[in-house]
Formats: C-alpha cells, sequence, structure tokens
C-alpha cells in the first residue's frame, strides 16, 4: 500500500457529474481528485448517450452548458467532420437546432467528442484522476462519527479528504458511509404521488403491446400454456397498481452506429448466440410491427445515438434487479449479460430469416463505429444505469415538487424533462397475452426547481457528503432528474457546496443558502424559471 493521499475533496466516480464537479472544486480554490473504477470520464455522455436529453436549453447553466458549448467549438471546426460534410449535417436536432449560433453551444454530438471535452477539462485545471480504483465496499469508508475521514479501494490506496462527493451512477460511496437509500419504486402512497409504484394497464410512449393491431401470445405454441413461455417474459404477477416494489428502469446501451461504408464494423456474432432469445421479436414482426429504425438518432459523422424504441427493442427488461446493491463479481456478470443480449439483438435483426427482408437490409446499411470505443471493440464501455440507488436524505424529492404542486425549497440547479421510466417488467395479462409495464411518460408544464436538499444525507447520518447523481428523490422524480445535463449541473453545484462548507468549517446540511445561491449565481447556474404549476390533465407521450 502506498503513502495515503491527502486532498480537500475527494470526489467517487467517473461520470460527467464528477468532472463538473472537480473542475468546480479548482475554481473555487481547493484540493481535488477524481477516483472512480472506470478508465474513460464522462458516463452516458461519453458512453453513447450522443443525443442529449436536454428538455428546456433555458435552465441549463454554468459548467453545464459551458460542456455544450466546448462541443460547439469542436464541431465548428471543418477538421471535425471526417465522415459527413458539416453543411450536409445541418441543424439537426430534438425540437430546436442542435448548432446554435447565438449561444455557440451544440446539444449532439459523438462519443469520443464528448470524452476529450472531459479529458480537456481535467487536463486544463490538472486533476489527478486515479483510474480502475474500486471502493473496498465492505470496509474501506473510516468515519469518525458522522464524518467521512477516509475511502480505501482494493488496490489498498486510501484517499483522505475534507470533504466527499459521490458521483457514481450506483452510490457506492453513499451506502457504504451509511447513508440511507431506496432501491425500486415507491407506492403511490408513501409520498402522495400517481407516477410511480406498478403501473400496469398506463400505455405511455411507444414501447408496449398496444402499439400492435393484434395481441401477442407469451407462449410457444400461441395460447397453449402447456407449451411454456418464450424467452424474456416473466412468469409472475406484476403486482397491485400503485403499490411499491422492487423493480427498477431497465437498462441498455446506447449505441454508436455507423453507416459509412469506411467507418462501419460489421455486427458481432456473440457467443453462445441463441436466435431463440429473440423469438418474441420475430412474433412482433408477425403482427406487423415495422418501427425498429425510430431511435436511430442522428449524430454528427453519419452515426447514430441508437436506442430502445417500441415492445422489444435494446431494452433488456427485468434483467437488472440485482445490480444496485450487487456486488462486483454480481454487477460485471450483468453487465456482460445485457452485453450479449443487445449484440445479439444486432445480429439477429442483421441475419436471420425470421426478420422481414427490408428490415435485414436496412440493418445491413449499418455496422458499430470504426473510430468510436477503439479500445473496447467498438463497443460501449458504459452501461445506460438509468436508475440505481436513491438516497434518502434531508428532503426528497417527488413528482409534486416536479409538477409544482409545492414549493421545493432552495434551489441549486434545475431540471425540465418529463418524467420519464423505463419500463420495469414484462408479465402476462389476466387475458393471457404479453405485456410491458413501468414505462411512464408526462410531459410537465415547464422547468422545475432542485433543492439542495436532495443532495445532502440525513444530518445525523453523515455530514461531510454531497451526492449528485443517487438524489434523494422518489423513482418517478428520479426519471426525470437523472438526465446528463442535470448531473453536470448538480455536480457543479455540489462542489460548490462543499467548498462553502470548507471554509466555514461546517456540516454540508448547513450551508447558508444566501451564499450558495450567489454564488451558484455567479457561476451562471439558473436556479429560478417563471412557469405555472401543472393540472391534473397531464399530456402524455
Amino acid at each position: 500500500m502506498t503513502s495515503p493521499k491527502h486532498y480537500d475533496l475527494v470526489i467517487y466516480g467517473g461520470t460527467s457529474a464528477a468532472v463538473t464537479a472537480a473542475v468546480q472544486a479548482k475554481r473555487s480554490g481547493k484540493t481535488v481528485t477524481i477516483v472512480c473504477p472506470e478508465t474513460h470520464l464522462g458516463g452516458l455522455s461519453s458512453g453513447g448517450l450522443g443525443y442529449s436529453d436536454t428538455g428546456e436549453k433555458e435552465v441549463i447553466g454554468g459548467l453545464s452548458r459551458e460542456f455544450y458549448h466546448r462541443v460547439w467549438q469542436h464541431y465548428d471546426s471543418q477538421e471535425a467532420w471526417q465522415w459527413e460534410e458539416k453543411e450536409a449535417y445541418g441543424n439537426v436536432g430534438q425540437s430546436t437546432p442542435a448548432i446554435d449560433p447565438e449561444k455557440k453551444t451544440m446539444w449532439i454530438f459523438e462519443p469520443h467528442v464528448a470524452e476529450q471535452v472531459f479529458e480537456e477539462w481535467i487536463a486544463e485545471y490538472e486533476i489527478p484522476v486515479h483510474r480502475d480504483e474500486w471502493l473496498d465496499r465492505e470496509d474501506g469508508v473510516v468515519k469518525e462519527g458522522r464524518k467521512i475521514v477516509s475511502i480505501r479501494t482494493l488496490s489498498g490506496q486510501v484517499y483522505h479528504g475534507r470533504m466527499f462527493i459521490d458521483a457514481s451512477y450506483e452510490g457506492d460511496l453513499m451506502a457504504s458511509a451509511g447513508v440511507d437509500y431506496h432501491v425500486g419504486r415507491e407506492s403511490n402512497a408513501t409520498y402522495g404521488e400517481t407516477w410511480n409504484g406498478v403501473q400496469t394497464g398506463v400505455l405511455h410512449h411507444n414501447h408496449h403491446f398496444g402499439v400492435l393491431d393484434q395481441a401477442v401470445s407469451p407462449y410457444r405454441i400461441p395460447d397453449d400454456p402447456s407449451s411454456g413461455l418464450l424467452p424474456l417474459i416473466h412468469n409472475e404477477a406484476p403486482g397491485e397498481f400503485g403499490a411499491a416494489d422492487h423493480r427498477i428502469q431497465a437498462y441498455c446501451y446506447r449505441m454508436c452506429m455507423s453507416c459509412h461504408p469506411d467507418n462501419r464494423v460489421p455486427f458481432p456474432k456473440p457467443d453462445d448466440y441463441n436466435p431463440d432469445t429473440y423469438a418474441l421479436l420475430a412474433r412482433i414482426f408477425q403482427a406487423g410491427w415495422t418501427a425498429i429504425f425510430n431511435k436511430f438518432d442522428p449524430i454528427p459523422n453519419l452515426k447514430t445515438d441508437t436506442n430502445n424504441h417500441g415492445p422489444f427493442s435494446s431494452d433488456y427488461i427485468g434483467m437488472n434487479y440485482d445490480y444496485p446493491d450487487g456486488s462486483y463479481a454480481t454487477r460485471q456478470a450483468i453487465i456482460e449479460a445485457h452485453t450479449k443480449y443487445q449484440q445479439g439483438l444486432l445480429y439477429f435483426l442483421s441475419n436471420d430469416s425470421q426478420v422481414p427482408e427490408a428490415i435485414r437490409q436496412q440493418m445491413q446499411e449499418y455496422g458499430l463505429a470504426a473510430d468510436e470505443f477503439v479500445d473496447n471493440g467498438n463497443w460501449p464501455h458504459q452501461l445506460y444505469i438509468r436508475e440505481a440507488r436513491r438516497m434518502i436524505g434531508e428532503f426528497v424529492t417527488t413528482e409534486n415538487e416536479l409538477l409544482k404542486r409545492r414549493t421545493t425549497p432552495q434551489s441549486i440547479g434545475m431540471g425540465s424533462y418529463p418524467l420519464d421510466s423505463h419500463n420495469t417488467q414484462r408479465y402476462i395479462t389476466a387475458e393471457g397475452h404479453v405485456q410491458n409495464e413501468g414505462d411512464i411518460g408526462i410531459y410537465m408544464n415547464g422547468p422545475y426547481q432542485i433543492p439542495y436538499g436532495s443532495l445532502v444525507p440525513k444530518r445525523a447520518q453523515c455530514c461531510n457528503l454531497v451526492v449528485p447523481v443517487c438524489v434523494s428523490s422518489s423513482h418517478i422524480a428520479f426519471g426525470s432528474i437523472r438526465m446528463e445535463p442535470v448531473f453536470m449541473i448538480l455536480g457543479q453545484s455540489a462542489a460548490t457546496a462543499a467548498a462553502l462548507a470548507m471554509d466555514h468549517e461546517i456540516c454540508v446540511q448547513d450551508v447558508p443558502y444566501d451564499q450558495l445561491s450567489q454564488q451558484l449565481l455567479d457561476q451562471g447556474q439558473v436556479l429560478e424559471f417563471e412557469t405555472p404549476a401543472c393540472d391534473e390533465a397531464l399530456q402524455t407521450f
């Protein structure tokens, strides 16, 4: 074991929030390090999610907005357009142009460009990053009373800090420090919500079997239960409507594909590939579904950010329940299973005769982008951990704050994406048909505030930890908060609060909000945005 390392602020995790927190700490004059299991920084922002879920861009400020400005600077150069003419790409965007000349931001980008921006920040601010360092979750967190003194990784490295930030997707530091958290869906009754808990019969988005003109039987021989279930259908009751359960949003990889003949790699056939895994998808095709390409969202240089779409897609529904609290070995097995499933799906769509010929031919025009994830077989290095642990902190943010039914105290940033949960299970209905459950999409009437209390643990549990990713929120509220631009906002706010706590030698729960909010405003953060409260006639998507 080497000598312990001492810093003002120790950040655990390699996400986008970790980077903005570290940059802000240096801007605040503090010594800081990032300690992370990852070898690549940026989480999903550099891991394939290039078609940013921005919501209303007016409330994206501070370092988060600076990130998208630096992306714009990259693409403003002709040299950035190797596989596509800059002018041909144009203003492709979600609801507003991707390229905004007035504000000089660009919201859609290639994975390696995002990683480059993060690494340039790290180099510019001379931030030490200790990669491939895994927290010893059993006894690697040393506390004196309510204060974390140091953390130790499995390699034996020890990092002392005055303050700590858990910026991981999993919340491992938070959990190991004895902070309360929740996994799964709370009941609607827990926080007086509508869109939490089991949501059987609720069919939002288009990721359910209601998009088909005919019901689909879950059995190998249609309508014959004695023939056995098709793969990837759960043979258990879905639960009572509105009730709590252990289920979490499905995970997937956001895949970066290329349709340029000189920059694509054929989809690999995974070891132990079994086309029977996709028998339900073949039945969906038989029912006439053809919308397979609706989420091949275009990013620069003839690439895609390909996401889940439809009743059977890249989401590996129900196969991640053990991930949040699982050991490193358990999580790795789940990650490998998701990789095998999703690579097999691409191979099936490109080659199997059960897939309509028109779809096969179009799939064969794509491949993995040859110039992305070059050290990982062109496969994304980050699984989309849409939800894992969520802290139960000083304040629990719920749909009631997001929908502005209740006032949000002490705003330290804003979000605006709709309430958004992916499916949590695939089950058999009372009528004997297959159906997905858990996918929720609710538009809100404008942006909402995120309270400081949702970033800090309960006072009695830890006094020098801030948590900007696994924030204290309900399942459905987290479904909106969990967007990458928001994580960058919260990372910066977390570091600002930690610096103030150090300056005043106080607990993070006692940071003076008037000073915190003023510093955040000085940094360009957006803390309020005038919008009316939502009524009950909410629009779904």
